[in-house]
């Protein structure tokens, strides 16, 4: 009996932990920084969530020689989408009816690798948000990204063999994914890095898009 009371004040307690964490995020995400917003300039990126997971758009001619190295860019893609994850997530769970608990387990308490998914685009998606940009912030927002990829001995991008996501391609990235780093805080630590409007944290897609719309 004093077992069973054990492992009910401790499933209790995570229980609890779980719940306090969901609504701290939520709370965190309606501070914003960066907060003015009247930029006069002809440049624009743009900010696309699936649902769950954001990313980020930039037009190809506003990418730097570096970043675009082994991205295999033709003359036809005209925006560039970026979105970064856990790898082990990624590879085993392409769509939702691959979800297994254990792979998002791993994903928030393991210290598993991460990557970079690439995708390429001629023409701009409706459902997009337009994001208003100064040059100097385009810089940063190009060197945050440029970093965020792993390379190897020569400087180069890790490419990821996978036939799973036609028409994107996959990287190796920087950084570990956790519950305080997410496919969603990366996107908003490089808004929040380049002086573009964010959220202070957010766990969720809706932190940032709150902003724009």
């Amino acid at each position: 009996m004093v077992i069973v009371k054990k492992i009910v004040k401790y499933l209790f307690l995570l229980l609890l932990s779980i719940i306090s964490y969901v609504f701290i995020a939520i709370g965190i995400s309606y501070i914003t920084v960066n907060k003015q917003t009247s930029i006069l300039t002809p440049k624009k990126i743009y900010l696309s969530s699936n649902g769950v997971h954001l990313s980020i758009i930039v037009p190809t001619e506003e990418l730097s020689v570096k970043l675009k190295e082994g991205l295999r860019i033709s003359p036809y893609d005209k925006y560039i989408r970026f979105g970064w994850g856990d790898e082990n997530f990624y590879l085993n769970t392409p769509t939702w009816n691959d979800f297994k608990v254990k792979y998002a387990l791993g994903a928030l308490f393991l210290n598993n690798p991460t990557l970079i998914e690439v995708s390429k685009t001629k023409h701009i998606d409706e459902k997009w948000i337009g994001i208003p940009i100064h040059q100097n912030q385009l810089i940063k927002l190009d060197a945050y990204l440029t970093a965020s990829f792993k390379t190897d001995s020569f400087n180069n991008k890790i490419p990821i063999a996978q036939n799973i996501y036609p028409g994107s391609l996959l990287f190796k990235a920087n950084g570990s994914y956790s519950p305080s780093k997410t496919c969603n805080t990366w996107v908003n630590s490089a808004f929040k890095e380049s002086g573009l409007k964010a959220s202070y944290w957010t766990l969720f897609d809706f932190g940032l898009l709150n902003k724009y719309q």
